[in-house]
């Protein structure tokens, strides 16, 4: 390696280090305000145990899990969003374009409507229907062997085939069952709790590890299919097992968190466009743009719109539109 690529390398992984830094000042940031302000040094004295048993349960039970939840929830979008990106070679892919999100809702309305709001069931059934969704769009581009841009247009089927289904489930709805279905479709980590932190970060990390673990593949499949075939890669396998990865993540999210727009398809875009295509720095970048885009936007809604009552899904929706056609115009990749 040159000293002129080592250089760009070395200033690749300071950029890094700096976004990591603002994540975990805004980690603190946002652990530290809310309707009951506590100072900084009031929130290292509840991590180590040491601060009085009324701001000790504010940030332990109620602020400290929506933070992580956040950044492991972002984290865990733009994984899913950049490997469904870069295994289709198409810019549109992500959890909601392929229709795993509707799938999660519907299979959330479905529990709620028809065995009840228990919380078990509605993530079962939620992550019943994002991978069903995954399921059928794998079966369609396996067994017909359709082109990424073809997978595109079958998951936006899918996606207003599952939102057609909610719909009816709605309009079946008592007024109850309505409101929780409409209550858990929009995206909020404010329920988290640490059960399922520990579950999403699991998963968040095992499918980072893999991702990591085939970059060289994924880069050789970046300069296209027979380039790839050339230099030995299995691509099928690839395609799949990638696939596999990043449906489990977004499910997972999905079930836990509800529908959260946009995440996986900015990230990745806002990652190119800082590192190019090399899945070296491009997974670590996405990962913490996603993390830190969904905890800045969480604790938008927490403290600018005020109340805490906003759901993080409406202000990724609000934020992410005009931000992805901003990307469009300025032409990323």
């Amino acid at each position: 390696m040159t000293s002129a690529y080592l250089e760009h390398f070395r200033r690749k992984l300071l950029l890094l280090s700096l976004l990591i830094g603002t994540m975990l000042v805004g980690a603190v940031f946002a652990v530290s305000r809310g309707a009951y302000p506590i100072p900084i040094k009031g929130v290292f004295s509840a991590l180590t145990g040491t601060a009085d048993a009324a701001t000790g349960v504010v940030i332990t039970n109620i602020r400290l899990p929506r933070v992580i939840a956040a950044i492991v929830c972002g984290w865990g979008l733009s994984l899913s969003g950049l490997s469904i990106q870069s295994l289709l070679k198409n810019p549109l892919g992500s959890p909601s374009t392929l229709g795993i999100s509707q799938g999660a809702a519907f299979g959330a309305a479905a529990a709620i409507v028809f065995w009840g709001s228990g919380m078990f069931s509605v993530t079962t059934f939620a992550f019943i229907g994002a991978m069903a969704a995954t399921l059928v769009v794998l079966v369609l581009s396996g067994l017909k062997r359709l082109s990424s841009e073809a997978v595109i247009l079958a998951g936006v089927a899918l996606s207003s085939l599952f939102v057609s289904a909610t719909i009816l489930i709605q309009y079946l709805a008592t007024e109850t069952e309505l409101a929780m279905v409409v209550f858990w479709a929009f995206g909020d980590v404010a329920r988290s709790n640490w059960m399922e932190i520990g579950i999403m970060t699991g998963v968040v990390l095992l499918a980072s590890l893999y991702l990591m673990a085939i970059r060289w593949d994924l880069n050789a499949l970046a300069s296209g299919e027979e380039t790839a075939k050339g230099l030995g890669v299995n691509i099928g396998s690839i395609r799949v097992s990638g696939m596999v990865a990043a449906a489990l993540v977004s499910a997972m999210a999905t079930a836990f968190h509800g529908v959260i727009a946009f995440i996986g398809l900015i990230a990745p875009h806002m990652a190119r466009r800082l590192v190019g295509d090399d899945h070296r720095l491009l997974i670590p970048f996405s990962s913490v743009l996603g993390a830190l885009l969904l905890l800045t936007a969480d604790t938008v809604g927490r403290l600018v719109i005020g109340s805490g009552a906003l759901p993080v899904g409406v202000i990724t929706s609000f934020l992410g539109a005009p931000l992805f056609l901003y990307l469009l115009v300025r032409g990323c990749r």
